[in-house]
């Protein structure tokens, strides 16, 4: 789940980050009473979940009340990348001496949370990756242990020279990895973390994404998704236990279990397709589970037709082909569907199959070939 600037912000405070202050405006004359209340130059900020907001003209300064209103009105509507503006975050601005990158991620390869810290700050650190990988410090941390303060100062003096701004920016890049771990975040950063010209630092910009696996345990955390950026797709499929991402394609797939979805995407674009989605409904599917499934591509326009690639092993083939026809009973579906299914009780799976108009593929190079002749003809 990702979260707005302001939200991670808020993270930030609780954790101890130095955050200047800051509040969130939905109209100009909001945003001119906060300026008013910060009675300092400003910054404007689009709060949309996308990046490269400041190249789209949603990061703008103000130096009086006044100019925050025109900002802001100019800001609040605007889209970035398919995104509309809806508030603005109104925040104190700081000089900047210099820019530092301080970030946690997990890596998946390692089986570890990574610490990542760079002088190239206020760019995207994988621009600096591509650029200057030498001014990227790594360290892998022990999950058992977590971040020492040693560890933290090590990685921090690499950054700066001065012993006093060092140690300040370890204490820092600690909290952050607090708040990493305590918020079950599979990526925190702060791009940048300013130097101002009296030696102070500051985390101007704040980014955090949260693993959906932990929100369980994260109730407060939970109330921010913000549901005006999200499909009502994609809150159907969360409200019905279904693992649900958009595509821009136009084959709609349902499989049973992550690798075989991300492996039947890569065969559909192997043999030149587009998928639409990645829909995953799971095992011990319920043949209601799949006709949601069905709903929920059925409500795509782009959708010329649906790929079922099953591998039932929890999974029963006949619970998902009962699925199937209960939903081309209930829906008004109108196009093609194929239909790969193997495993436990495949054999009765099909012979419930045989009495429809559904398109059966042996294998899943035949459902995937299939699908993109029938997407071509739509």
């Amino acid at each position: 789940m990702n979260i707005h600037e302001y939200q991670a912000k808020q993270l930030f405070n609780k954790y101890g980050i130095p955050v200047p202050q800051f509040e969130i405006a939905s109209t100009p004359e909001k945003a001119k009473s906060i300026a008013a209340r910060i009675g300092k130059p400003v910054v404007i900020k689009a709060q949309v979940l996308v990046g490269g907001r400041g190249k789209a003209g949603g990061v703008k300064f103000a130096r009086t009340p006044e100019e925050a209103e025109t900002v802001a009105s100019q800001i609040l509507g605007m889209e970035i990348k398919g995104m509309k503006v809806y508030k603005v975050l109104v925040g104190e601005s700081v000089g900047i001496e210099t820019e530092a990158y301080l970030g946690v991620i997990v890596d998946r390869n390692r089986k570890c949370p990574v610490v990542m810290v760079s002088s190239e700050g206020g760019i995207d650190i994988e621009e600096v990756a591509k650029t200057a990988p030498e001014k990227i410090h790594k360290f892998a941390v022990d999950p058992l242990t977590h971040l020492l303060a040693h560890q933290a100062r090590e990685l921090c003096f690499k950054l700066y020279e001065q012993p006093k701004i060092a140690l300040g920016a370890s204490a820092i890049l600690l909290k952050l990895y607090r708040a990493f771990v305590g918020s079950d975040a599979s990526l925190a950063e702060i791009n940048p973390l300013v130097l101002t010209p009296d030696s102070q630092l500051w985390a101007i910009d704040a980014k955090v994404n949260i693993d959906d696996n932990g929100l369980f345990r994260q109730s407060e955390i939970g109330l921010m998704r913000d549901l005006a950026y999200e499909s009502s797709q994609e809150t159907t499929a969360r409200e019905q236990g279904l693992a649900f991402h958009k595509f821009e394609g136009n084959i709609g797939n349902v499989v049973n279990g992550a690798g075989l979805a991300m492996a039947t995407m890569d065969l559909i674009k192997e043999v030149k397709g587009e998928p639409a989605n990645f829909l995953d409904i799971g095992g011990s599917s319920s043949p209601e589970k799949v006709t949601n499934a069905l709903t929920i591509l059925l409500s795509d326009p782009n959708v010329k037709v649906i790929l079922f690639n099953i591998f039932g092993g929890i999974t029963r083939c006949d619970d998902v082909a009962r699925g199937i026809i209960e939903g081309m009973e209930k829906l008004d579906v109108k196009v093609p569907i194929v239909i790969r299914l193997t495993g436990t009780n495949e054999k009765e799976a099909y012979e419930l199959l045989s009495k429809t108009e559904l398109i059966p593929a042996s294998s899943m190079l035949e459902g995937a070939k299939k699908a993109v002749e029938l997407a071509r003809e739509g």
